[in-house]
């Protein structure tokens, strides 16, 4: 596991209420088990995370170093309970997330910062779809959040700590 996606990781975790949080998307051709791999037992329903790596590009800067920009997906999902305002529940968690990681801008030292460098560009965590999806062959709420993150490498492939 990368640096990047453990310190992604570790914040989500860092959540109140998070449920269960996988450092890469969990499947099972089973539907049961599949709903198994997402059950928090501690909130007795699907809450469950994932990360996921999209697209990695790698931009020149000044010779030798690099930027390396990773584009990563994570996406949650919680069992609906209309009666118990479910949404807001997990609307509230998905803030809380855009929150952790909006305090951790750089990954715990592993990126030098969220989004893209220059001016304008979007930072933090965004949320990209909040919808109803079935899961597991449950109805639950579902988030698709995109976070970019940029760091700088050496031609060898190294990260450095170039300043700004």
């Amino acid at each position: 596991m990368t640096p990047e996606r453990a310190a992604i990781v570790a914040t989500l975790q860092a959540v109140p209420n998070i449920g269960v949080v996988h450092a890469y998307e969990r499947t099972a051709a089973d539907l049961a088990k599949m709903k198994q791999l997402y059950y928090s037992a501690a909130h007795n329903q699907i809450r469950g995370w994932f990360i996921r790596r999209v697209r990695v590009r790698e931009i020149g800067l000044l010779q030798p170093v690099y930027l390396e920009v990773t584009e990563w997906q994570i996406r949650g999902f919680m069992s609906i309970d209309d009666s118990a305002g479910s949404e807001l529940v997990m609307d509230s968690l998905i803030e809380a997330v855009r929150d952790g990681l909006r305090a951790n801008n750089t990954l715990t030292g592993t990126v030098r910062k969220l989004g893209l460098l220059q001016s304008g560009a979007e930072r933090g965590l965004q949320l990209e779809d909040f919808g109803p999806y079935m899961f597991g062959g449950v109805l639950c709420h579902g988030a698709r959040l995109a976070l970019t993150t940029t760091k700088e490498l050496t031609q060898t492939g190294s990260s450095t700590t170039v300043g700004d």
